[in-house]
């Protein structure tokens, strides 16, 4: 059975709603800033169009973290690009490349920008989270992932 479970996290961005967008068309820009804390990236393939993918390694730096849900020290994930609206939304099916069962299943992250007079209000929505992910570490990792989020748009302005 699918998780019902949904997590949000929204943070406002000193940057045109273009220049986050844009964050999200290049493979570099992500490998930058959707790593939370403690995680770096590596793109594996990525192909950003409506129907497109991209496959990533999260890898953990140092020796405190859970395991990983892909090996000991990894996260590998596949993302479905379901809908892109330019400047303003972002769909997507997430899916881990995982034995366990408690991280299996798809994933739906909305990404939503908003324009507003002192920048872009950014909102991510997850809904059906697999039921391994502790609702405290989701939320870290959303909060931690907005902010570098912000970092790089704000800073390629």
């Amino acid at each position: 059975m699918a998780s019902k479970r949904i997590d949000t996290a929204s943070t406002l961005i000193k940057a045109s709603p273009s220049k986050i967008y844009d964050a999200f068309t290049k493979p570099d820009a992500i490998e930058t800033w959707l790593p939370p804390e403690g995680m770096t990236g590596h793109m594996l393939t990525f192909d950003f169009r409506v129907g497109g993918m991209y496959r990533m390694r999260l890898s953990y730096r140092g020796q405190e973290h859970m395991p990983g849900k892909t090996s000991k020290d990894s996260d590998e994930v596949e993302v479905r690009f379901l809908k892109l609206i330019r400047d303003k939304r972002i769909e997507q099916s997430v899916s881990f490349n995982t034995e366990s069962t408690e991280f299996l299943g798809e994933m739906s992250i909305t990404w939503v920008f908003e324009n507003s007079e002192q920048g872009t209000n950014v909102t991510v929505r997850c809904e059906g989270v697999p039921e391994g992910i502790r609702p405290e570490d989701h939320e870290k990792g959303l909060k931690s992932t907005l902010e570098n989020l912000a970092r790089f748009a704000e800073a390629n302005q």
